[in-house]
């Protein structure tokens, strides 16, 4: 008897602390809720765009962000339920077009066109050009469309493309994707040039006159080093995570946090496992193994080399992580470079695998609700969901007044400035 009374009183316990833990998340969660609300909660990258366009052949009959998308990650009322403030669309444009036809440039133009019409004809959004349109938009209870183009393959070595591509809307541009180009060395590829080329430092200043944000997410080490040395503006990584917790190339390294402390730029933390669980590093070193085996086994079958990854993916699942996985993300990039450098840049539509707990763009207040388990005050969080991106965009546009008075447009060519001709 006196067992029975006792388990019982064991099991009344129990069942009080789980009711006490639930009253506990739900209140984190809507305070949580509240936090999107009063700021724009800005994610840092997004690839529903290229969704669109290789699943619905960019025809927004086929595929409709204001009507469900159930086989995505994102869409208008998930981006609702999330308190998403603003999204930076990204213009993706893939290696494998350099040297093609179509090339990078037609590809990335068709790419900021569908961001466009995407914007345009939805009643949710509107297209956002500096910090200031962020905020009223949010203040709208609309949803800032953001461009980010992703490789900068895109300007196919040109200056006059790069700003051809601001005056459409472009905010920020990634120096590369997943190859080393002709001006920079990529964080997956061989590193031909020791970080950026004289003309990919032109580059960069070009992109700080104009008010361009300089991602560094997808660059080698050098090229950090070299794009944070040049930039007068603060740089971002777009969608990149802590590469002491996850030791994979598309991580950030302690030694560059350091230098965006003193550089006033930040990290928009990547969800995909691959990126965030430590269990997962040398499944995702393998997986780039993989992708390069594919390139060489089928270079002008893009079918059959989606087909060989998949396949391989398929036969190697990766563990998922967690919310909680990204959080620890989150607080070792708190703690080398500070609260004002570390953002949401989720990668959604653009991934594998993602956390449990972070399966699509709705679930973004729990990881702001994880902060807040944490221990993070108000005031932090609303710096980590859009505060710091907003600081930075106004220090770029800062940067770009004094430019603009200063000098004029670049003419540098990359066959004078890296191939040593004279014009």
């Amino acid at each position: 008897m006196r067992i029975s009374i006792l388990m019982a009183v064991v099991l009344t316990l129990a069942s009080a602390a789980a009711l006490d833990a639930q009253a506990d998340s739900a209140a984190l969660l809507a305070r949580a809720r509240r936090l999107h609300e009063q700021v724009p909660m800005v994610d840092g990258h997004n690839d529903l765009p290229w969704e669109i366009r290789t699943k619905g052949f960019s025809d927004f009959g086929r595929m409709n962000p204001d009507s469900s998308l159930p086989d995505n990650n994102t869409d208008v009322a998930r981006l609702r339920a999330g308190g998403v403030g603003g999204v930076f669309w990204a213009a993706y444009v893939p290696v494998e077009t350099m040297g093609r036809v179509p090339g990078p440039a037609r590809v990335v133009l068709e790419q900021i066109d569908l961001i466009h019409r995407m914007v345009e004809r939805s009643p949710a959004m509107e297209l956002a050009l500096t910090a200031g349109d962020i905020e009223r938009i949010h203040g709208q209870h609309r949803i800032a469309a953001l461009i980010g183009i992703e490789g900068g393959h895109a300007i196919e070595n040109s200056l006059g493309a790069l700003r051809q591509y601001y005056g459409l809307g472009v905010r920020y541009m990634t120096l590369t994707h997943t190859s080393t180009i002709d001006w920079a060395d990529a964080a997956t590829d061989s590193a031909k040039h020791g970080g950026l080329t004289k003309f990919g430092e032109e580059v960069v200043r070009e992109m700080n006159r104009m008010g361009m944000l300089v991602d560094l997410s997808h660059v080698s080490p050098g090229t950090m080093s070299d794009a944070i040395r040049v930039s007068e503006a603060p740089v971002i990584f777009s969608h990149s995570s802590a590469r002491a917790i996850a030791d994979v190339p598309r991580n950030v390294p302690d030694s560059i946090l350091v230098r965006l402390k003193q550089n006033g730029g930040i990290v928009m933390v990547n969800f995909y496992s691959g990126f965030v669980d430590p269990a997962a590093v040398e499944l995702t070193r393998e997986s780039y193994r993989v992708q390069a085996r594919a390139a060489a086994q089928f270079p002008n079958d893009a079918a059959a080399r989606d087909r060989y990854v998949a396949d391989w993916r398929r036969q190697n699942p990766m563990p998922r992580g967690t919310v909680r996985t990204v959080a620890d993300h989150i607080d070792h990039i708190v703690k080398v470079a500070g609260i004002d450098h570390v953002g949401y840049g989720s990668d959604f539509d653009g991934v594998t695998s993602l956390p449990v707990g972070l399966e699509d763009v709705s679930r973004f207040p729990y990881l702001t609700a994880e902060l807040l388990r944490r221990g993070y005050s108000d005031a932090d969080v609303r710096k980590i969901l859009g505060g710091n991106l907003l600081r930075v965009m106004r220090q770029a546009e800062s940067v770009a007044a004094r430019l603009q008075r200063e000098r004029a447009p670049s003419t540098a060519m990359i066959d004078v400035m890296d191939g040593g001709l004279v014009r």
